[in-house]
Formats: C-alpha cells, structure tokens, sequence
C-alpha cells in the first residue's frame, strides 16, 4: 500500500468539505454535516478523486477523454456512495430528485457535468502540489494518521447506522455523550 494515497483520500476530502461548505452558503442551504464525527471530510469526494487519479495514463494524459472519463468515475462513486450511505448507515446526505438526469436521487445530469469541469484542475494543477507534499510525509505519520482516519470512519458509521440521524454526528460532546446515552432520536432518511 503507498501511504500518499491516505494523504490524496484526506487532502481531497476535505477539499470536498470546504466544497460543500462555500456551496451551501452561496445557494442559502443547509450546512449539514456531510462527514466524519471529528476530522472535517467529505469520504465521497475523497473517494472520487482518488477513482480518478487512478485512471490509466494514457486517459489522465488526454484532457477531453479525463473530463468524459473522469466524471464518469466520480459520479460513479457519488452512485455507490448514496447506495452504502442509505443500506449500511440508513441515512442519505443529498437527494437529486426534480433535477435533470437524476437517478434515482443519487446523481443527476447538473453535478456530474460539475465533477468532470473540476477534473481537469484536480489533475494538472492541484495534484501535482499534493503529490509533492504527500511524498514529503514521514511514513510513520501517515501510520498514526491513517489509525485516527479508520477511528474517526468506524465511530462515524457506528452512530450514523445506530442514530439514522446525522444531527447526531456533530463533534460536540454533549451530542455524542447524548449518542451513548441512548437519547439520539432514530430517524429513518434525512434528505437535504
């Protein structure tokens, strides 16, 4: 296993945080949480983009055929992650139903377009920058980092499968004191 891809699935994560955070701000939405208990990441956007970068040279190479390909990789993703958000963890994070091209209310036509314009800067300009910095990282770092990546992943699913509530997944104590005390209230889906 190469350690820099922890810190590309981390990096990218948390890009797809501030992603929806300045998103839910210029469209008035809500700001719900989209991620882990503790760290500040979004795992679908983290995901997506490591499926991208590891796409074959020869697409990666070609910009028409990485923005075609590529957003077909990270829709793919946002699919498979809607699906294991709603049978796994019982809660779903977006929902794109009345939009162009949904499927299901787990990816549309409108934010697939989105991903494969923003797949070109992932790949030539901000990848390049992560790389440098990821191959920097002393490999025991990234060991301790990814043992609090699987902690924070396993307690956030945990309470989120348990609670079907992503109210409950804040990163105050008294909401997850409030968790292990029973007093979360079960939800079945939660939509945006």
């Amino acid at each position: 296993m190469a350690l820099e891809w922890i810190w590309y699935f981390i990096w990218y994560s948390f890009l797809g945080f501030l992603l929806e955070v300045g998103y839910a701000r210029w469209t008035g939405g809500r700001r719900d949480r989209k991620c882990l208990l503790l760290l500040p990441l979004c795992p679908v956007y983290g995901l997506g983009a490591c499926a991208v970068l590891l796409l074959p040279p020869w697409v990666l190479e070609r910009p028409l055929l990485l923005v075609v390909a590529g957003g077909a990789a990270a829709t793919g993703v946002e699919y498979g992650m809607a699906l294991f958000y709603e049978r796994v963890l019982r809660v779903s994070f977006w929902n794109y139903d009345g939009l162009t091209g949904s499927i299901h209310g787990r990816v549309c036509l409108p934010f697939a377009l989105a991903w494969s314009l923003l797949i070109l800067p992932l790949v030539y300009l901000v990848h390049p920058a992560v790389a440098r910095l990821a191959d920097g990282i002393p490999a025991p770092v990234s060991w301790a980092v990814l043992a609090a990546l699987i902690g924070d992943l396993a307690i956030s699913g945990l309470i989120l499968r348990q609670t079907g509530d992503r109210a409950c997944n804040g990163i105050t104590a008294s909401r997850t004191a409030s968790f292990w005390a029973g007093s979360c209230p079960k939800k079945s889906r939660i939509f945006l």
